[in-house]
């Protein structure tokens, strides 16, 4: 791997919070370790939720930004593709940016 950003696409999580917070340390988690090894940092094109996906969405990014420093680990919630590209430029260039899920597309995108 680069020092580039690794894009992960996450487009499948469950619905329900708990399921997907479920699947998402168990299926997503290990990919994001790997891709982080040797690279920049990595970011997730997560898809928009409402506000009951927030607090474990949230906690996830933070510790993993803890755990694979000096990687640097984000997520970007919704969004078309257009504002997927602005917001993956942003990141890329803010270099002290990590641990965070900023949404794309209003207030229910996190």
């Amino acid at each position: 791997m680069s020092d580039a950003m690794q894009v992960i696409l996450v487009d499948d999580l469950p619905a329900a919070p708990l399921a997907a917070a479920a699947y998402f340390h168990g299926q997503i988690v290990p990919l994001i370790e790997t891709r982080a090894q040797g690279a920049g940092g990595v970011t997730l094109l997560l898809p928009a939720a409402d506000d009951t996906h927030r607090a474990w969405r949230a906690a996830a990014l933070g510790a993993l930004a803890r755990a694979l420093a000096p990687a640097r680990i984000n997520a970007l919630a919704g969004g078309d593709e257009a504002e997927r590209q602005r917001a993956l430029a942003f990141v890329a260039g803010a270099p002290g940016l990590t641990g965070q899920v900023l949404p794309l597309d209003g207030a229910h995108a996190g």
